[in-house]
């Protein structure tokens, strides 16, 4: 994408996502293409959180001073939007092959939760707004291209890929927080999920809570998946299940435009 092609209102970081050639610059040639300082920027949130991401810490990485990373990147907002964008990458042609709308979706939601799983450092940025990078538009496409045969509107579609994405974000927010509280104590995700249900069942009363008394009771909440049972995976399949039953009673009548 040429430089003559960018909309001058656009971000730095915005423009760089996009494949924006930078004009030419004074000063000694560049040791890294973008990539490459991005890949060690990668190395340093997958081994220690995207706190750890800072410039100094890239440009050490890398065996540049940290006003040599601004050559790359003009800030750390732009290193976090081009990481996360870089984090985030293509999505799978599974989604395209599935069969159907429900099967897309689900091969969607699966491939999100993966991508949390690789780089679980991507939970901890901010989500301000519909993201504008080329990688997050390609999975937000590959959503709405599972629903184009269906008779959703434009609007019930972004609303479904929303809800979809989301749940897989909060599916893969728990699975760390499981995951952590297992590493740091040293012991396995059965063993937390144990002293998790002994302290619930020390503070849970009958005359206080008496449905999740009731609950605790049966093992239902023993863990994030028990016995073959997961608790997301089912809440994912009312999810669709409600979609189903909609577009049921909601036939096409014309354009879902």
């Amino acid at each position: 994408m040429a430089d003559d092609m960018i909309n001058p209102e656009w971000s730095r970081g915005l423009a760089l996502a996009w494949g924006a050639v930078p004009s030419a610059q004074r000063g000694p040639k560049r040791e890294f293409s973008l990539a490459q300082v991005l890949d060690h920027a990668m190395a340093i949130a997958d081994a220690d959180g995207v706190d750890a991401v800072t410039m100094p810490s890239v440009a050490a990485a890398l065996g540049l001073t940290a006003m040599s990373l601004y050559r790359y990147v003009s800030s750390k907002d732009t290193l976090l939007l081009l990481l996360q964008e870089r984090g985030m990458g293509s999505p799978p042609d599974s989604i395209g092959r599935a069969s159907g709308w429900r099967a897309g979706l689900e091969a969607h939601a699966e491939a999100s939760a993966d991508v949390y799983r690789r780089h679980p450092w991507m939970l901890d940025i901010t989500i301000k707004g519909i993201a504008t990078t080329p990688n997050n538009l390609t999975w937000m496409e590959a959503g709405l291209a599972a629903l184009a045969e269906t008779s959703l509107t434009r609007q019930e579609r972004v609303a479904v890929v929303l809800q979809v994405s989301g749940h897989a974000r909060f599916r893969a927010l728990i699975e760390r927080g499981y995951r952590e509280r297992a590493d740091d104590a040293g012991v396995s995700l059965g063993a937390v999920a144990l002293a998790e249900s002994q302290l619930l069942d020390e503070l849970v009363t009958d005359e206080r809570f008496p449905e999740l008394h009731a609950t605790l009771a049966t093992g239902a909440m023993s863990a994030v998946v028990d016995q073959g049972f997961d608790k997301f995976d089912f809440g994912l399949a009312r999810i669709l299940d409600g979609i189903a039953d909609y577009l049921a009673r909601h036939p096409a009548t014309g354009s879902a435009d």
